[in-house]
């Protein structure tokens, strides 16, 4: 069973763009490894950036569209543009139809075991950081710019632009919640599904429950059974 489990596994690769991205973006001791995987079909919108690893390699320990989650069926939308820098420092997970758009100059960081889940979107114009064990459910959003510049009617004073997001190590992130330029999180923070996250969080201490629109502090002293649920994680997510 296991071994074909691992045929089924392997059969959802997408072995063009896996080996065509690995043998373009690292050298050829690091690419013969393939660190990088597609599953499915993916757009390369542009794939210019730095991509640096800063961890052991090993293959597929980065997973675009990776069949982690409940549903098996996708729209087949996936998207990158890669222009800027991306640092994974270890193992890290997208699920199906995602969208991560990387402009140049701006720098996207995820650390080991971070991951966004299904239709998830990352556009970094500056600067998003995602902790070790910073898990996003399907359909979240973390967008660090404004897309247009704001002013004040009456001073004519110009709002920035886009801000740096920093999601701490340890977060719970639940479906369909948008991080917005400025947004920080403290270490093991739960957000509750459909929050809207615009502000620095870490006042309120580590090991909070923040929700709502926009999301304030619901309930201190609270975190996801994190060591408890650990081995099972690693287990399931490290494999190709």
């Amino acid at each position: 069973m296991k071994i074909l489990s691992k045929i089924k596994r392997a059969l959802q690769v997408n072995w063009i763009k896996s080996v065509y991205f690995n043998f373009k973006k690292f050298p050829f001791a690091i690419a013969k490894k393939m660190p990088v995987l597609f599953y499915g079909s993916v757009k390369f919108q542009n794939i210019s950036g730095k991509i640096t690893i800063n961890a052991p390699i090993q293959t597929g320990m980065i997973g675009f569209g990776k069949p982690y989650e409940m549903n098996t069926l996708s729209s087949g939308i996936a998207e990158i543009m890669l222009a800027g820098t991306v640092i994974f420092e270890g193992h890290v997970q997208f699920g199906k139809d995602y969208f991560v758009y990387v402009a140049k100059e701006a720098v996207l960081q995820m650390g080991d075991m971070s991951s966004i889940a299904s239709k998830g979107k990352i556009i970094c114009t500056k600067e998003i950081v995602l902790g070790t064990y910073a898990r996003l459910g399907s359909e979240c959003q973390v967008i660090d710019t404004n897309f247009h510049e704001m002013m004040d009617t009456v001073t004519q004073q110009k709002f920035p632009l886009h801000a740096p997001i920093a999601i701490g190590n340890y977060n719970f992130i639940s479906n369909r919640v948008t991080f917005l330029s400025k947004s920080i999180t403290p270490d093991y923070c739960t957000v509750a599904s459909n929050s809207l996250c615009n502000k620095d969080y870490t006042s309120f201490g580590n090991a909070i429950l923040i929700g709502g629109v926009p999301a304030q502090l619901v309930k201190e002293n609270i975190t996801r059974d994190w060591e408890g649920e650990k081995d099972l994680l690693e287990n399931y997510l490290k494999k190709i």
